[in-house]
């Protein structure tokens, strides 16, 4: 995750924000929203930023009005990133995507004993390197990156499950020629279903580091959030 782009414009406290609750699953403190007996589940995985960010519990409560089963675990351990505190680079060597991709094993495991049958996972910045790895083996039946870090071609070769990838015109992490060689390694796989779409005048961070008076910002997030839904109800429902 080169630059501190990822890391600018942090989300302001949480205060408890959201309609859902949030309990324990697969040992993770986890933001839940929607129907709690449906066969269909979504994973949020944040983005640096962790599980309390008010507009991505927001966004948890869309998924979970939708009929799914939302879950947003925080896969930081109260610890998500303070660009005060340390570089970006300090707080990724104890804060590994690989170290999430464990995490998330036991939450679907968790997910699977209440009888949810689909799985999917929606992954943010560092999040998408998190569903990336979940994709390759595969432990979900869908997924979704948004604005990705940390993400190689090479691992979008390894991807086993549908995949989406919405990425930003303006963003130095996963800048648009990158996100075309995705498609193109998307492309190259015919057994595997994808879409990627690049948002016109958006930057890093767009879908859900959005102010809410900003008018623009928030119909370009709403159109991200229209695309994921439509996603998972293609492939889970």
């Amino acid at each position: 995750m080169s630059g501190a782009q990822c890391c600018e414009n942090p989300p302001a406290p949480s205060s408890g924000s959201g309609s859902g609750k949030v309990e324990e699953i697969g040992g993770l403190s986890s933001y839940v929203s929607g129907p709690a007996d449906s066969n269909a589940a979504v994973i949020l995985i944040s983005d640096v930023f962790g599980y309390e960010a008010p507009n991505l519990r927001k966004l948890a409560d869309k998924v979970g009005a939708t009929g799914f089963y939302a879950v947003v675990p925080d896969f930081l351990h109260g610890d998500p990133y303070v660009p005060e505190q340390k570089p970006i680079t300090e707080w990724l060597k104890t804060h590994g995507p690989d170290q999430g991709f464990e995490d998330a094993k036991p939450v679907i495991e968790a997910l699977k004993s209440k009888g949810i049958t689909k799985i999917g996972a929606v992954g943010f910045c560092w999040g998408a390197k998190v569903v990336v790895e979940l994709s390759k083996y595969p432990y979900i039946q869908a997924g979704v990156l948004i604005h990705p870090s940390l993400v190689s071609v090479e691992d979008i070769q390894g991807v086993k499950v549908p995949l989406s990838i919405l990425g930003a015109e303006i963003d130095h992490i996963s800048p648009p020629e990158v996100v075309k060689q995705f498609e193109a390694a998307l492309n190259s796989k015919p057994e595997v279903d994808s879409f990627v779409k690049i948002f016109p005048g958006c930057s890093h961070g767009w879908s859900v580091r959005y102010k809410g008076e900003d008018e623009g910002a928030v119909k370009s997030a709403e159109e991200a959030h229209k695309d994921m839904l439509a996603w998972f109800i293609k492939h889970l429902k």
